[in-house]
């Protein structure tokens, strides 16, 4: 269903790296080693699953991963242009949930008509493929944070906003 990209993780240190910090909650207390993530056999480095809603960022796919990142999606359509997949530095791209290409062209990203889009763009999110993919993105915003990635110069009148709220609403009030 979603394309998986696996880019910059045959990361090797240089002479002079220095071994990373140890991982910390969000008291800033270091996790016990029982639960840091990354340890233990059948962990696939996913940090321990937050309390409460799910924490769902929105930005930029050309801005460079930073640790508050955690997987990092892109929901365009199309690749951004004069981008790398390496350089990306992606999770996954998750094209199956961008707005159809009459909705993204009728938009033009006009801040104008950021609220009927959302409204044609949530009603577009009904549709089973799309429908799917909101669902995978949901169980990715449980295990850990999501950050929403676009090629857009505006990301919060883009696709990655209304599915950030989407994401993050309580259930029953979509």
């Amino acid at each position: 269903m979603t394309a998986t990209i696996r880019a910059g993780l045959d990361h090797r240190p240089t002479e002079n790296a220095r071994p990373p910090a140890a991982p910390v909650n969000e008291r800033g207390r270091r996790f016990p080693r029982s639960i840091t993530p990354g340890a233990g056999a059948d962990s696939d480095e996913r940090s321990p699953r937050m309390p409460g809603p799910p924490r769902v960022r929105v930005g930029r796919v050309y801005d460079a991963r930073t640790a508050e990142d955690g997987t990092r999606v892109l929901v365009d359509r199309l690749w951004p242009r004069g981008l790398t997949k390496s350089r990306a530095d992606l999770d996954e791209w998750c094209k199956q949930i961008a707005p159809s290409a009459a909705l993204r062209t009728w938009y033009g990203h006009d801040p104008d008509r950021f609220a009927e889009f959302r409204r044609r763009y949530r009603t577009e999110l009904d549709d089973p493929g799309r429908a799917e993919a909101l669902q995978h993105l949901r169980e990715l915003a449980q295990q850990r944070t999501l950050t929403l990635l676009t090629a857009a110069r505006n990301p919060e009148t883009s696709e990655a906003a209304v599915l950030a709220d989407l994401l993050t609403a309580e259930p029953g009030t979509d």
